[in-house]
C-alpha cells in the first residue's frame, strides 16, 4: 500500500489566539440533546488496543486466497493518519486484493478540499484499474465513504464502515467535543454539501460493536433503510482496524459478489 505523500499531510497551519478560542468554545458548547456515548469504561477499554502488537504475533491470521480479488480504498477514522490502517491493509493484499489510500494524509474532519480529493482519488483507480471500488471507512473515514459512493456509484462496488456514526443523533459518540475543537466547525454544520439519504445507491455494509468505547453502537449499526446489512463484532473502536474479528469479518466482505 505505497503512495506518494500528500501535500497537505499533516497540521502546517498555525491558530490565532482568536481562532483558538472559538475552538475552545465549540469543545464547550452547550447542547440541548440527551445523547450520550458508549459508558466510560468502554471508553477506558479503548486502552487495551495498546497491548494489540504485542499479543499480535501469537494470535496469526489465516488468511485464504480471495475468491474475488478486489480493489479497495482504505478511509481513516478522525485524527488518524493512514498508517493506522497499515496492518488491515497487508492483511487484505495478503488475500490478493489491491490496497489503496484515500490520498489526502490525515483525516482531521470533514472539508469539502478532502472530499474532492477522494473523489478524484476514487475516480482515478476507478478509471486506471477498469472496475469499481471497494470503499472500507473506518469511524469519520466511514461518512467519506458513503458521501463518495453517493456522488459516484457507477465507481463504487460496496461501502464497508467500521465504528461510523451514520445514524441517529450526531452527538451520541465520545468525540464530538474534540471534534469541533479539532475541525473548527460544529458536527451539525460540516462544511460540505451532503447528498446520502438514506443511503447510498450501492450495497452498504455496517460493522458495529457493542465494545466500541467511541460511538454508540446504535450510531454505527443504523436503521434497515440506512444500510443494506450490519454486521456485530466484538471489538473496540480502535480493534476495527487490527483485530482478527474485524479483518475477517472485511475479508468476507470482500468475497461476496
Amino acid at each position: 500500500m505505497t503512495e506518494p505523500r500528500s501535500q497537505n499531510e499533516g497540521v502546517t497551519d498555525y491558530l490565532t489566539a482568536a481562532e483558538l478560542t472559538r475552538r475552545l468554545a465549540l469543545a464547550r458548547e452547550p447542547v440541548d440533546t440527551e445523547a450520550t456515548g458508549p459508558r466510560l469504561k468502554l471508553l477506558i477499554g479503548e486502552l487495551s488496543a495498546l497491548a494489540e502488537p504485542l499479543v499480535r504475533p501469537f494470535r496469526q491470521i489465516d488468511i485464504p486466497p480471495a475468491v474475488y480479488p478486489q480493489t479497495v480504498m482504505l478511509l481513516p477514522g478522525f485524527a488518524t493518519h493512514p498508517t493506522r490502517m497499515r496492518y488491515m491493509a497487508r492483511a487484505l493484499e495478503t488475500a490478493g486484493h489491491r490496497v489503496k489510500r484515500w490520498g489526502t494524509g490525515f483525516n482531521l474532519g470533514a472539508t469539502a478540499e478532502k472530499l474532492a480529493i477522494v473523489e478524484d482519488r476514487l475516480l482515478d483507480l476507478h478509471r486506471r484499474f477498469g472496475r469499481r471500488v471497494v470503499l472500507v471507512g473506518w469511524s469519520l473515514g466511514g461518512l467519506y465513504a458513503r458521501e463518495v459512493a453517493c456522488r459516484h456509484p457507477g465507481a463504487v462496488a460496496k461501502v464497508v464502515t467500521m465504528g461510523t456514526p451514520f445514524s441517529g443523533d450526531i452527538r451520541a459518540n465520545n468525540a464530538w467535543r474534540v471534534y469541533q475543537a479539532v475541525a473548527g466547525h460544529s458536527v451539525d454544520a460540516p462544511p460540505i454539501d451532503r447528498s446520502c439519504d438514506p443511503k447510498p445507491p450501492v450495497e452498504t455494509v455496517a460493522l458495529w460493536s457493542p465494545r466500541d468505547g467511541v460511538i454508540s453502537p446504535r450510531s454505527a449499526c443504523g436503521l434497515p433503510s440506512e444500510r443494506d446489512r450490519a454486521i456485530a463484532l466484538r471489538c473496540t473502536h480502535i480493534g476495527f482496524v487490527q483485530s482478527r474479528e474485524a479483518i475477517e469479518a472485511v475479508l468476507g466482505e470482500l468475497d461476496k459478489e
